[in-house]
This record gives C-alpha cells, sequence and structure tokens, in this order.
C-alpha cells in the first residue's frame, strides 16, 4: 500500500521510491521496495518505462496502471475498516 499510495501522484524511479518511504518508514529495507515494485508490475499495478538521467545511466520510472489506481482505492478501504476495527477495541 504504501509503494501504491507514493506513486499516485505520478511516476517515480525506485531509489526515489524507496528514499520516500524510508523517511516515514527507516526500517524497510532497501531491497524489499526493489521486491514490493517487482510484484506490483507483475500484478499489472504498475508500468515501468526508461528515462534518460542527466547524471548517468537511464533509470528505470514505475507510474500506476488504472488497475493500480483500484488496488490502491481498495487497500484504502481495507485499510481505514481496520483501523475502524482497532478503535472499536478500545486498542487506539
Amino acid at each position: 500500500m504504501c509503494v501504491l499510495h507514493t506513486l499516485s501522484d505520478g511516476a517515480l524511479y525506485g531509489y526515489e521510491i524507496m528514499k520516500i518511504i524510508q523517511r516515514v518508514i527507516p526500517e524497510v529495507y532497501d531491497g524489499s521496495i526493489y521486491a514490493v515494485l517487482r510484484r506490483l508490475h507483475a500484478a499489472g499495478y504498475t508500468q515501468i518505462f526508461w528515462q534518460e538521467s542527466t547524471g548517468g545511466p537511464p533509470r528505470k520510472y514505475y507510474q500506476l496502471t488504472d488497475m493500480g489506481r483500484k488496488r490502491l482505492l481498495e487497500t484504502r478501504d481495507n485499510w481505514r475498516s481496520l483501523q475502524l476495527a482497532v478503535q472499536k477495541l478500545g486498542m487506539a
């Protein structure tokens, strides 16, 4: 869900995605972001394109597909439902 949300404003390359998420969740392992990106792409939630960079080799960018946007909305709804359930249990 975090990776999908990070991509909701537009295309980013893997390192950018990793750094954005690590600012909020520092414990996230670098390699785990790339594994998630591969799974999201295999599921059809992202598309990939390459873009030249000014300071090195071309970068692989990830962008949400329509299916990815739909999945993001579903996961947000599920997250909100879980938050409400936890609140009802008096845990939050």
